[in-house]
């Protein structure tokens, strides 16, 4: 069965994430696409593309880039259920422990005649139409790194009018499903109630590894605040003095003979 690699990874009486017991989307109308930037023991961001009743997933370590000069690592992991394209949230522990952002969503159409068929190939070529990325792209699987189960691909975005040398990661760094949210937030606004019914770790590996999320989440927070406010001007130094106007000097009274 297609997902019962995902369901095996997953005590689903312990996370928020979708089983995939529901019904995949039906009909046959625009195919589903989501980037989901998850900070777990490491930053990275998920591609999931909608085929065949699944999403196909890649966890991209340095996230999607809009210059084609750059070919991304992406790591194939193991096919999703549909409805977790919408997800969002904290996994309090086991698998993926970590704050889940829908970083950017939208649809997907192939430009390779048969995905199955480029799939196996190992050359996907497709247009993305997300509120982050957009236009044409090429996903291609590497030699010699990964193995047969997990093999590495990389993502790559094709010169159109799409591209450009923005950091589009850092430029757009926030949710697009919970407007202007960051870690931080999610964390905030998910974690009392989630923790309350399933508490993480306060010690052992999983506590710390949660602690490092929560401080990771603060950080970014606080490099975003520091990226968005102009330098202040200092209070310690002095306010420049008016400088003394000129005057032309006194005329001296001619009394007489001059010199």
């Amino acid at each position: 069965m297609p997902l019962d690699e995902y369901r095996k990874k997953r005590d689903f009486t312990k996370t928020p994430e979708p089983s995939g017991d529901g019904a995949a989307r039906a009909g046959d109308g625009p195919r589903y696409f989501c980037v989901q930037k998850h900070l777990a023991s490491h930053l990275h961001y998920d591609l999931r593309l909608e085929h065949d009743g699944v999403l196909l997933s890649w966890a991209v370590p340095k996230g999607p880039s809009l210059d084609p000069r750059d070919k991304r690592l992406a790591m194939q992991t193991e096919d999703h259920p549909f409805d977790y394209g919408s997800f969002e949230g904290v996994i309090p522990e086991g698998y993926g422990a970590g704050v889940v952002m829908l970083w950017d969503y939208g649809t997907w159409t192939p430009e390779s005649p048969d995905v199955d068929a480029a799939l196996k190939k190992g050359d996907l070529k497709f247009r993305l139409d997300g509120y982050k990325l957009k236009g044409s792209w090429a996903i291609i699987r590497t030699r010699g790194y990964g193995d047969s189960s997990k093999p590495s691909w990389l993502l790559i975005k094709h010169k159109d009018e799409w591209a450009g040398p923005i950091d589009i990661t850092t430029f757009a760094p926030l949710s697009v499903k919970t407007r202007d949210a960051d870690f931080a937030d999610i964390l905030a606004a998910d974690t009392p109630a989630l923790w309350h019914s399933n508490p993480p770790a306060k010690t052992g590996d999983t506590g710390r590894l949660f602690q490092r999320i929560i401080a990771a989440a603060l950080a970014m927070r606080g490099d975003r605040d520091a990226a968005a406010t102009p330098p202040a001007e200092s209070a310690a130094a002095p306010a420049p003095r008016p400088r003394a106007r000129k005057t032309a000097p006194a005329t001296k009274k001619r009394t007489g003979a001059s010199r």
